[in-house]
């Protein structure tokens, strides 16, 4: 491996830093998302769209990605630097979540050459937004028993079955999906197949799923004798479950590779003191009150630990004992902290935190009403809390699996 100049990058982040500063789009004028699972209208499709197209252009998206697709070929700390500009200045979120985080590393991993000459640029560029069809209405976290037929046809895999909670469904053009290409496999994994399938194809479609915060951040997509080229199969035929595996990984930050950004606004839990100090209760300033202090820094307190496991996680000899315990925790952890934070902060407001988005009474716009609602979906997408607790104590804690 190369060594990094430190001039370089230095140089590199302070670029990432003007640019930013100049180019971090004003308030459009309408509600921009907070996470890639409430971008529900075209107006905020299209204002993130754009905004990651400009943000890769200038080189601070996929910047260790390779040159050959799209990305700008450097170390990964350049794109470290550029995502922590992106924070810095409030930027907005990257669109293609699916893309970026998930398919495009999947590719870059296990993908043929034809796959990244295919996709990985455009993914970077959103020109092709990508969407997941791994749950299923019938079987909720037990992903093992996905249903959705794909049957060989010629030319062809033809698909029946239905998805949920496709974020990005009605606007996506390619979906990773599973599906289950042989019912008399010795198991049910075995009978699994992964699929980069188009969602243009006739018979796919898909309906809007209408939110607790009134959104449409999800789809669910129905497949009605749907017919997709047989070259979208990735791998071969009953590999499905290995590379949903590896895809989870990504989703779940235990494996590294994504193309950088984020696309859930970074949870600024020092944020919570501008609030607490204006807070009021009965009169008086909630924080007068000494439990409401200790919760208050034990908060903090916890956000500077997670900080600091995510800085240790990237340091290997400080992982030798369990070298996939923090990585594994992090996605348990973090989401957890944002839903209980959330809470926290409407406990401060009082009778204040039922005012939500758009009523004049409502601090801060309803941010912290609708961050805690909003904070739900993080917990239960990539595998619930409960499935992630069960992954941890097999893999990290080695207990048994029951």
């Amino acid at each position: 491996m190369t060594a990094v100049d430190p001039k370089e990058l230095r140089e590199f982040s302070q670029g990432a830093d003007a640019w930013f500063r100049d180019n971090v789009p004003a308030d459009p004028g309408f509600m921009l998302p907070l996470t890639f699972m409430e971008v529900g209208t075209d107006q905020q499709f299209n204002f993130l769209r754009d905004w990651q197209c400009k943000v890769w252009e200038a080189g601070y998206l996929g910047a260790a990605w390779p040159k050959d697709y799209g990305g700008g070929g450097l170390d990964q700390s350049f794109q470290k630097a550029a995502t922590e500009a992106m924070r810095r200045h409030n930027a907005p979120i990257m669109l293609n979540a699916i893309g970026l985080n998930w398919t495009g590393p999947l590719l870059l991993d296990m993908g043929s050459e034809e796959q990244k000459q295919n996709y990985i640029k455009r993914i970077l560029s959103a020109e092709d937004v990508w969407c997941q069809g791994f749950s299923e209405p019938e079987n909720g976290s037990d992903l093992g028993n996905a249903q959705l037929r794909a049957v060989r046809d010629g030319d062809d895999y033809v698909l029946n079955g239905s998805k949920i909670w496709t974020t990005h469904g009605s606007y996506a053009k390619h979906m990773i999906l599973l599906a289950r290409t042989n019912f008399d496999a010795p198991n049910k994994y075995a009978g699994l197949s992964f699929f980069l399938a188009p969602m243009d194809a006739a018979g796919i479609e898909t309906t809007p799923i209408r939110k607790l915060t009134g959104e449409f951040g999800f789809t669910q997509t129905f497949f009605t004798d749907a017919r997709i080229p047989a070259d979208c199969l990735m791998g071969e035929e009953g590999q499905g479950w290995l590379i949903a595996m590896r895809t989870l990984e990504y989703e779940r930050g235990a494996r590294g590779g994504q193309a950088g950004g984020y696309v859930i606004t970074p949870l600024d839990a020092f944020s919570i003191l501008e609030l607490a100090k204006k807070a009021q209760r009965d009169g008086a300033p909630v924080m007068d009150d000494p439990v409401m202090r200790d919760r208050l820094v034990e908060f903090l307190i916890e956000a500077q630990g997670l900080k600091l496991c995510q800085e240790r996680g990237r340091i290997a000899p400080l992982n030798t004992d369990r070298p996939m315990a923090l990585s594994l925790t992090g996605k348990l952890m973090w989401t957890e902290f944002a839903r209980r934070l959330n809470e926290f902060a409407i406990t401060l407001l009082g009778a204040k935190g039922g005012y939500y988005v758009g009523d004049e009474s409502a601090v801060d716009d309803g941010l912290w009403t609708r961050g805690y609602l909003n904070a739900f979906s993080a917990t239960i997408g990539g595998g619930t809390s409960e499935i992630q607790r069960n992954i941890i104590g097999q893999h990290v804690l080695g207990l048994p699996k029951k």
